[in-house]
């Protein structure tokens, strides 16, 4: 039998393709979404984002899932596996990542509803531990204070000196300075550890300072 003649013969008998195994099928599906809520724990515990995006999360899950149902579709019936390919293949995904460790989750959830569905659930298992011990090591390193910009509106210029040494020992960068008329802004990132705000009573109370404004920065830092 050629090559031809056997490809012929398996899509001509396609549904006696796979057997479909209801204990295994329903097993992929709940292991795939009990990882699927792990995933969704673990980006809640480690997100370090300004809001909290719960739907995000809850697609995480969903995302779990649905991937450990396609791969269950796909290893069952190859006509089945060609027109999902084909269906799949139009499917355009246009949200917006503003995170980039997002993408981390998102193919630690398709890459787990895909080994799930294929019953490699020592390998699905394996990798959810190195997944949640590199992060946990990543972010207990990266966890070394939060990133303010602190918006300054002051007179007089013995006022800015007065400003620049309130910070004290902290470490800050002078980010832009903008003088208008009798007034100047002052936007100066500054790094703060154990949520000490120390420095935003002594600038307040600085004669000539008009009013302070602090703004949390969830975006990288180096330093």
């Amino acid at each position: 039998m050629s090559v031809r003649d056997f490809i012929k013969n398996s899509v001509l008998n396609s549904d006696n393709y796979g057997t479909v195994d209801v204990f295994n099928i329903a097993l992929s599906l709940v292991i795939a979404l009990l990882l699927g809520i792990l995933i969704y724990l673990v980006y809640r515990r480690f997100y370090a984002g300004v809001v909290f995006s719960k739907s995000f999360a809850i697609t995480l899950i969903g995302m779990c899932v649905l991937t450990c149902m396609v791969t269950l579709a796909i290893s069952t019936n190859i006509v089945i596996s060609l027109g999902m390919v084909g269906a799949l293949s139009i499917v355009r995904f246009r949200t917006a990542i503003k995170d980039p460790l997002d993408l981390l989750y998102l193919f630690w959830s398709i890459t787990t509803g895909i080994t799930a569905g294929a019953g490699m659930y020592i390998l699905t298992l394996a990798s959810a531990i190195i997944m949640i011990i590199m992060i946990a090591c990543f972010y207990a390193r990266k966890n070394n204070g939060q990133v303010y910009v602190a918006i300054i509106h002051y007179e007089g210029t013995s006022a800015g000196d007065d400003i620049i040494r309130a910070f004290g020992k902290m470490k800050y960068f002078i980010k832009s300075k903008t003088i208008r008329g009798d007034i100047t802004e002052l936007a100066v990132e500054v790094v703060v550890k154990k949520n000490n705000l120390f420095f935003q009573e002594q600038i307040r109370d600085i004669e000539g300072v008009k009013d302070i404004t602090l703004i949390q920065y969830n975006g990288e830092y180096n330093g």
